[in-house]
């Protein structure tokens, strides 16, 4: 097994190296070479039930693969076939909160596209800040407002203006989507994502400073793999889950467990747009 590598402090050719270290021991486990890549949130992971002829490993077992402690996250990565589409999938998630790095966080999307990814579709349970929002209800995502701090550290090979002004996520993917949504007679809103870095929920003041910045829905995760994603070429599909509404005026209590469970409850018409637009791009890797 290759040497453990401290990727918080790690120069970015060992950064590299790690992350194709870890992809080879993946696919010496299991020859297949993904086209898609799926990280699925909290009580999300009912996905890769659907996956056929799937092999599990636990990312423990993977070098360097940060692991997950948070509640409904299983933490095993999936292989195998969904759609008719090879893909990767991950049961969980890290999160800054659990005291990772930036680039911790970011490092399984690098051993993702190494393995052969070039799409990646992420979900996330959040909480809903638009008024319009209902528990339960799913959210494309078509932009986003990072407050994980501190602010990532660029490749030291790309000029910090690299990606200035570039949109992370796919406008033709998030059309597509919403035309499958309304055949299949789900509702499916589109809006901006906001990040922190938690492990809290939001007090009324700061969700109503979020609805004035323009958010639609909060939560503590996804964007580092969005940046990554972006960074990698990789084209980007990112849900949310709206597993709870905030309210300005009165004090309402939220817990992880409600979360788990909205996000099981929601999660069969997510899975249900996911799989079919595999199945529509199924054949067609580019």
């Amino acid at each position: 097994m290759p040497t453990e590598t401290n990727l918080q402090n790690c120069h970015e050719a060992e950064f590299r190296t790690a992350a194709h270290q870890a992809a080879q021991f993946v696919l010496e486990r299991r020859l297949l070479r993904p086209w898609v890549a799926c990280v699925l949130g909290s009580g999300l992971g009912g996905l890769a039930e659907r996956v056929v002829h799937g092999q599990e490993i636990a990312y423990s077992e993977i070098p360097n693969f940060p692991l997950t402690h948070a509640t409904g996250h299983r933490g095993r990565l999936i292989t195998g076939y969904l759609g008719g589409v090879p893909v990767v999938l991950m049961q969980g998630r890290s999160h800054r909160y659990e005291g990772r790095s930036q680039r911790e966080v970011q490092f399984p999307v690098h051993v993702m596209q190494a393995m052969g990814a070039s799409l990646i579709i992420t979900t996330n349970a959040a909480g809903g800040l638009n008024s319009r929002f209902r528990t339960g209800d799913l959210m494309v995502i078509d932009s986003h407002i990072d407050l994980l701090w501190p602010r990532r550290q660029w490749p030291a090979h790309e000029s910090r203006d690299t990606f200035r002004g570039q949109n992370p996520y796919n406008a033709d993917l998030v059309r597509k989507v919403h035309s499958i949504a309304r055949a299949k007679d789900i509702v499916l809103h589109q809006g901006c994502y906001l990040g922190t870095l938690g492990p809290t929920y939001e007090t009324r003041s700061e969700y109503r400073l979020f609805r004035w910045a323009g958010a639609d829905a909060v939560g503590m995760s996804t964007i580092p793999e969005v940046l990554a994603a972006r960074d990698l070429g990789m084209k980007l599909l990112a849900f949310s889950v709206i597993t709870n509404v905030a309210s300005t005026e009165a004090a309402l209590s939220t817990s992880h467990a409600e979360v788990v469970e909205s996000g099981n409850q929601a999660a069969p018409a997510l899975l249900a747009i996911i799989q079919q637009l595999l199945e529509d791009i199924s054949g067609q890797p580019d």
